[in-house]
C-alpha cells in the first residue's frame, strides 16, 4: 500500500490533474475534500469524458468528470477481500479509507508483491477481460 498517496481537490482543472499524474506516474487520483475521499480521477476518464468530447482541459474542472462510484478498502481489510474487489470492478488500485479519510492506495503492482503467482495472474486476466460496455 503506498500511504499518505497525492490526491487532487474538485475544483483543480484536468490539466493540473493530468500534470499530476504525469509527475508522480500514476493512472489515476484520488479527489479529496478536505482529507475526505470523494471520488477518483483516471487517465481513462480524461480521455473519454474530455479529449473525446473535444473539451478544453484547461477550462475543464476535475469535479465535472471524475469518477463518482467509489470501490475503496478499509486499512485492515483482507488481501483476498481486495484482489476480488479488484477482479469484480476491473480495477487497478483501491483507494485505502478510514472514517472517510483516504489514508492509501492498494495497487495491483502491490498485490503482485505480496501474492503468489497464481492470485497475480487471476486478477490480471479479470481486470483486463473486456467490460460490459466494451464487448460486443
Amino acid at each position: 500500500m503506498t500511504e499518505d498517496p497525492r490526491s487532487i481537490g474538485q475544483s483543480a482543472s484536468v490539466v493540473e490533474a493530468a500534470r499530476l499524474m504525469r509527475e508522480e506516474h500514476i493512472g489515476s487520483l484520488p479527489i479529496t475534500d478536505d482529507e475526505k475521499l470523494v471520488g477518483m480521477i483516471t487517465d481513462r476518464d480524461i480521455t473519454t469524458r474530455v479529449v473525446a468530447e473535444a473539451a478544453d482541459p484547461a477550462m475543464t474542472s476535475v469535479g465535472d468528470v471524475y469518477s463518482r462510484d467509489l470501490i475503496s478498502v478499509e486499512p485492515d481489510e483482507d488481501l483476498d477481500e481486495a484482489l476480488q474487489l479488484m477482479a469484480r470492478h476491473q480495477v487497478r488500485r483501491l483507494p485505502v479509507v478510514e472514517n472517510g479519510s483516504l489514508v492509501g492506495i492498494v495497487a495491483q503492482a502491490d498485490i503482485a508483491l505480496g501474492a503468489n503467482e497464481k492470485k497475480t495472474g487471476e486478477l490480471v486476466e479479470a481486470i483486463s477481460a473486456p467490460s460490459e460496455g466494451e464487448r460486443s
